[in-house]
């Protein structure tokens, strides 16, 4: 085997380690939040609503209800924002209804709530998957491409986002007679 082949094979070893150690490891980004915390642990995505009430659809509410994170410790962690901007949990976690799962992320607290932003999950024999699920699913739906520059900022085309904003104002003071 001439040299060039040699380092070649080896590089190529390399960057397959390299890539296998990069799908099992993964690590929240931090934001600079005052008191972050990154932490990674395992945990039931559950349905906020059935621990808090009782009321328990089969399916965690079809990711229409603000979905959690139920630790071993009895622990309710709020998970109320993934990677994707103004979006929450459930289109992320709801696959995994009532499964443990482990999860990547930051604790940040705010006006003495703690509560947790998620940027990695992963099912216990599956691989990691990044929290941004909302964006691919709300592009699906509307059967438009992931570039395409409505998806990128989806916040300002979104239909129900659009009517609230038509009827209350963007401060949701229309109806006081206040608008910006």
């Amino acid at each position: 085997m001439k040299t060039f082949e040699k380092l070649a094979a080896v590089a190529l070893v390399a960057f397959g380690a390299v890539f296998a150690a990069a799908n099992f490891a993964r690590a929240a980004n931090s934001w600079n939040l005052p008191g972050e915390e990154a932490l990674r642990f395992d945990a039931k995505a559950i349905d906020v609503m059935c621990v808090l009430t009782g009321d328990c659809p089969a399916d965690c509410g079809a990711g229409k209800r603000v979905m959690g994170l139920l630790r071993d410790t009895g622990e309710l962690v709020l998970a109320i924002k993934n990677a994707g901007p103004f979006t929450g949990t459930a289109h992320d976690l709801k696959p995994f209804c009532n499964q443990v799962v482990t999860v990547d992320g930051l604790f940040t607290v705010n006006y003495s709530v703690k509560s947790f932003a998620l940027q990695f999950v992963k099912p216990k024999d599956g691989d990691w998957r990044g929290a941004n699920a909302f964006v691919k699913n709300w592009a699906a739906e509307r059967k438009l491409d992931l570039k395409d520059d409505k998806v990128k900022k989806w916040f300002r085309n979104d239909e129900m986002i659009n009517a609230i904003i038509e009827e209350q104002g963007k401060l949701g003071l229309k109806d006081k007679g206040i608008t910006p």
